[in-house]
Protein backbone atom coordinates (compact mmCIF):
# COMPACT_ATOMS: atom_id res chain seq x y z
CA UNK A 1 0.00 0.00 0.00
CA UNK A 2 2.69 2.52 1.03
CA UNK A 3 4.87 1.78 -1.99
CA UNK A 4 2.18 2.98 -4.41
CA UNK A 5 1.84 6.54 -3.08
CA UNK A 6 3.12 9.11 -5.52
CA UNK A 7 3.26 12.91 -5.79
CA UNK A 8 3.55 15.32 -8.67
CA UNK A 9 6.61 17.60 -8.38
CA UNK A 10 7.39 20.00 -11.20
CA UNK A 11 4.96 18.21 -13.47
CA UNK A 12 6.62 14.79 -13.09
CA UNK A 13 5.42 11.96 -10.92
CA UNK A 14 7.84 10.27 -8.56
CA UNK A 15 7.47 7.89 -5.67
CA UNK A 16 7.31 9.34 -2.18
CA UNK A 17 8.66 6.13 -0.75
CA UNK A 18 11.93 5.71 -2.59
CA UNK A 19 15.26 5.12 -0.90
CA UNK A 20 15.66 7.21 2.25
CA UNK A 21 18.86 6.00 3.93
CA UNK A 22 18.90 8.68 6.64
CA UNK A 23 15.35 7.98 7.79
CA UNK A 24 15.91 4.22 7.76
CA UNK A 25 19.26 4.65 9.50
CA UNK A 26 17.72 6.76 12.27
CA UNK A 27 15.01 4.17 12.81
CA UNK A 28 17.55 1.34 12.91
CA UNK A 29 19.79 3.23 15.34
CA UNK A 30 16.95 4.05 17.72
CA UNK A 31 15.76 0.44 17.66
CA UNK A 32 19.26 -0.93 18.27
CA UNK A 33 19.92 1.43 21.18
CA UNK A 34 16.58 0.50 22.73
CA UNK A 35 17.16 -3.24 22.36
CA UNK A 36 20.50 -3.16 24.16
CA UNK A 37 19.23 -0.80 26.88
CA UNK A 38 17.39 -1.65 30.12
CA UNK A 39 13.97 -0.43 28.97
CA UNK A 40 13.58 -3.28 26.47
CA UNK A 41 13.80 -5.91 29.20
CA UNK A 42 15.80 -8.18 26.90
CA UNK A 43 19.19 -8.01 28.62
CA UNK A 44 19.26 -10.11 31.82
CA UNK A 45 22.34 -8.21 32.97
CA UNK A 46 20.07 -5.39 34.11
CA UNK A 47 18.23 -7.73 36.46
CA UNK A 48 14.50 -7.71 37.13
CA UNK A 49 11.99 -6.00 39.38
CA UNK A 50 13.40 -3.13 41.43
CA UNK A 51 16.90 -3.71 40.05
CA UNK A 52 15.66 -3.27 36.48
CA UNK A 53 13.78 -0.10 37.39
CA UNK A 54 16.86 1.32 39.09
CA UNK A 55 18.92 0.49 36.01
CA UNK A 56 16.40 2.27 33.78
CA UNK A 57 16.43 5.40 35.93
CA UNK A 58 20.23 5.49 35.92
CA UNK A 59 20.30 4.92 32.15
CA UNK A 60 17.83 7.72 31.43
CA UNK A 61 19.63 10.03 33.81
CA UNK A 62 22.91 9.43 32.02
CA UNK A 63 21.72 9.76 28.43
CA UNK A 64 18.57 11.84 28.81
CA UNK A 65 18.10 15.55 29.42
CA UNK A 66 17.92 16.59 33.07
CA UNK A 67 17.08 20.32 32.97
CA UNK A 68 18.43 21.08 36.43
CA UNK A 69 21.81 19.66 35.44
CA UNK A 70 21.79 21.07 31.92
CA UNK A 71 21.74 24.63 33.26
CA UNK A 72 24.06 23.95 36.17
CA UNK A 73 27.22 23.53 34.11
CA UNK A 74 27.23 19.79 34.71
CA UNK A 75 30.07 18.11 32.71
CA UNK A 76 28.75 16.55 29.52
CA UNK A 77 25.20 17.82 30.08
CA UNK A 78 25.32 19.94 26.92
CA UNK A 79 25.42 16.76 24.83
CA UNK A 80 22.34 15.19 26.40
CA UNK A 81 19.75 16.94 24.15
CA UNK A 82 21.45 15.07 21.28
CA UNK A 83 21.85 11.68 22.97
CA UNK A 84 18.30 11.80 24.34
CA UNK A 85 16.94 11.78 20.77
CA UNK A 86 17.98 8.14 20.40
CA UNK A 87 16.75 6.84 23.77
CA UNK A 88 13.19 5.67 24.40
CA UNK A 89 11.37 4.74 27.56
CA UNK A 90 9.22 1.80 26.48
CA UNK A 91 8.21 -0.38 23.55
CA UNK A 92 5.11 1.75 22.95
CA UNK A 93 7.18 4.93 23.05
CA UNK A 94 9.71 3.54 20.57
CA UNK A 95 7.22 2.03 18.11
CA UNK A 96 4.97 5.08 18.12
CA UNK A 97 7.84 7.46 17.37
CA UNK A 98 9.40 5.22 14.74
CA UNK A 99 6.09 4.78 12.95
CA UNK A 100 5.67 8.55 12.70
CA UNK A 101 9.28 8.93 11.53
CA UNK A 102 8.80 6.26 8.88
CA UNK A 103 5.54 7.70 7.57
CA UNK A 104 6.62 11.33 7.41
CA UNK A 105 10.41 11.20 7.35
CA UNK A 106 10.86 9.46 4.01
CA UNK A 107 9.28 12.06 1.76
CA UNK A 108 10.64 14.94 3.85
CA UNK A 109 14.13 13.52 3.42
CA UNK A 110 13.57 13.12 -0.30
CA UNK A 111 12.52 16.77 -0.53
CA UNK A 112 15.40 18.14 1.60
CA UNK A 113 18.20 15.80 0.62
CA UNK A 114 20.08 13.38 2.85
CA UNK A 115 22.67 15.61 4.52
CA UNK A 116 20.33 18.54 5.01
CA UNK A 117 17.61 16.29 6.44
CA UNK A 118 20.03 14.71 8.94
CA UNK A 119 21.27 18.11 10.14
CA UNK A 120 17.68 19.37 10.27
CA UNK A 121 16.49 16.36 12.28
CA UNK A 122 19.27 16.44 14.87
CA UNK A 123 19.40 20.23 15.10
CA UNK A 124 15.68 20.75 15.55
CA UNK A 125 15.45 17.80 17.93
CA UNK A 126 18.27 19.25 20.03
CA UNK A 127 16.66 22.68 20.17
CA UNK A 128 13.22 21.22 20.96
CA UNK A 129 14.57 19.40 24.01
CA UNK A 130 16.61 22.46 24.95
CA UNK A 131 13.47 24.58 24.79
CA UNK A 132 11.60 22.18 27.04
CA UNK A 133 14.49 22.15 29.50
CA UNK A 134 14.65 25.96 29.56
CA UNK A 135 10.97 26.13 30.45
CA UNK A 136 11.47 23.56 33.22
CA UNK A 137 14.92 24.57 34.38
CA UNK A 138 14.44 23.30 37.95
CA UNK A 139 13.20 19.86 36.94
CA UNK A 140 15.27 16.81 37.83
CA UNK A 141 13.12 14.51 35.69
CA UNK A 142 14.96 12.83 32.80
CA UNK A 143 13.60 13.52 29.34
CA UNK A 144 14.22 11.07 26.49
CA UNK A 145 12.78 10.38 23.06
CA UNK A 146 12.74 11.55 19.45
CA UNK A 147 9.37 13.30 19.66
CA UNK A 148 10.80 16.81 19.35
CA UNK A 149 12.73 15.93 16.19
CA UNK A 150 9.78 14.06 14.68
CA UNK A 151 7.49 17.01 15.47
CA UNK A 152 9.94 19.16 13.46
CA UNK A 153 9.49 16.76 10.55
CA UNK A 154 5.72 17.24 10.82
CA UNK A 155 6.14 21.01 10.79
CA UNK A 156 8.35 20.87 7.71
CA UNK A 157 5.94 18.51 5.97
CA UNK A 158 3.06 20.93 6.62
CA UNK A 159 4.88 23.62 4.65
CA UNK A 160 6.34 21.38 1.95
CA UNK A 161 3.24 19.22 1.38
CA UNK A 162 0.22 21.24 2.61
CA UNK A 163 -2.20 19.30 0.43
CA UNK A 164 -0.99 15.84 1.46
CA UNK A 165 -3.92 13.57 2.29
CA UNK A 166 -3.53 12.49 5.91
CA UNK A 167 -5.47 9.54 7.30
CA UNK A 168 -6.69 10.14 10.85
CA UNK A 169 -8.66 8.10 13.36
CA UNK A 170 -11.21 10.23 15.22
CA UNK A 171 -12.48 8.67 18.51
CA UNK A 172 -15.74 10.64 18.51
CA UNK A 173 -16.52 9.08 15.13
CA UNK A 174 -15.87 5.55 16.40
CA UNK A 175 -12.29 5.62 15.10
CA UNK A 176 -13.38 5.73 11.47
CA UNK A 177 -10.37 6.41 9.22
CA UNK A 178 -10.92 9.75 7.47
CA UNK A 179 -8.61 11.54 5.05
CA UNK A 180 -7.95 15.27 5.35
CA UNK A 181 -5.34 17.63 3.90
CA UNK A 182 -2.19 18.11 5.98
CA UNK A 183 -3.04 21.80 6.42
CA UNK A 184 -6.13 20.70 8.37
CA UNK A 185 -4.77 17.76 10.38
CA UNK A 186 -1.33 19.00 11.44
CA UNK A 187 -2.42 22.43 12.80
CA UNK A 188 -5.18 20.60 14.69
CA UNK A 189 -2.56 18.24 16.11
CA UNK A 190 -0.40 21.23 17.11
CA UNK A 191 -3.39 22.86 18.82
CA UNK A 192 -3.95 19.70 20.86
CA UNK A 193 -0.29 19.76 21.91
CA UNK A 194 -0.70 23.40 22.98
CA UNK A 195 -3.75 22.64 25.09
CA UNK A 196 -2.09 19.60 26.63
CA UNK A 197 1.10 21.55 27.36
CA UNK A 198 -0.93 24.10 29.32
CA UNK A 199 -2.25 21.38 31.59
CA UNK A 200 0.96 19.37 31.89
CA UNK A 201 2.87 19.33 35.17
CA UNK A 202 6.48 18.58 35.93
CA UNK A 203 7.25 14.89 36.22
CA UNK A 204 6.86 11.73 34.14
CA UNK A 205 4.58 12.07 31.18
CA UNK A 206 4.45 13.51 27.68
CA UNK A 207 6.71 16.48 26.85
CA UNK A 208 4.10 18.42 24.87
CA UNK A 209 6.16 21.60 24.96
CA UNK A 210 9.02 19.82 23.17
CA UNK A 211 6.52 18.81 20.48
CA UNK A 212 5.41 22.42 20.03
CA UNK A 213 8.96 23.77 19.87
CA UNK A 214 9.98 21.10 17.37
CA UNK A 215 6.89 21.64 15.21
CA UNK A 216 7.48 25.38 15.11
CA UNK A 217 11.16 24.98 14.28
CA UNK A 218 10.41 22.57 11.45
CA UNK A 219 7.78 24.87 9.97
CA UNK A 220 10.04 27.93 10.14
CA UNK A 221 13.03 26.07 8.72
CA UNK A 222 11.02 24.82 5.74
CA UNK A 223 9.61 28.29 5.14
CA UNK A 224 13.05 29.94 5.24
CA UNK A 225 14.84 27.23 3.26
CA UNK A 226 12.17 26.37 0.67
CA UNK A 227 9.89 29.39 0.72
CA UNK A 228 10.94 30.53 -2.75
CA UNK A 229 10.53 27.12 -4.34
CA UNK A 230 7.35 25.47 -5.52
CA UNK A 231 5.58 23.51 -2.83
CA UNK A 232 3.78 20.26 -3.48
CA UNK A 233 0.06 20.92 -3.59
CA UNK A 234 -1.06 17.39 -2.85
CA UNK A 235 0.57 14.17 -1.88
CA UNK A 236 -1.08 11.18 -0.24
CA UNK A 237 0.40 10.35 3.13
CA UNK A 238 -1.18 8.60 6.10
CA UNK A 239 -0.90 9.62 9.74
CA UNK A 240 -1.58 6.91 12.27
CA UNK A 241 -2.80 8.57 15.42
CA UNK A 242 -0.46 8.05 18.33
CA UNK A 243 1.06 9.85 21.26
CA UNK A 244 4.63 10.87 21.43
CA UNK A 245 6.22 10.58 24.81
CA UNK A 246 9.21 12.25 26.33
Amino acid sequence: MISNWRVTVGGAKRSLWGPAPVTYGLIALCCLIFLVGPASGLDPAYGSGDAALAAQRAYFHRWGVVPAELFADSPGAALTPATALFVHGSWVHLLGNMLFLYVFGVMTEERMGRVQFLLFYVGCGYLALLGYAAANADSEQSLVGASGAISAVLGALLFLFPGARVTSLLPFLFFLPLRFPAWVVLPFWAALQWLAAGRASDGPGVAYLAHLVGFGLGLVFAWVRFGRTTRVKSAPAPSPEGENQP
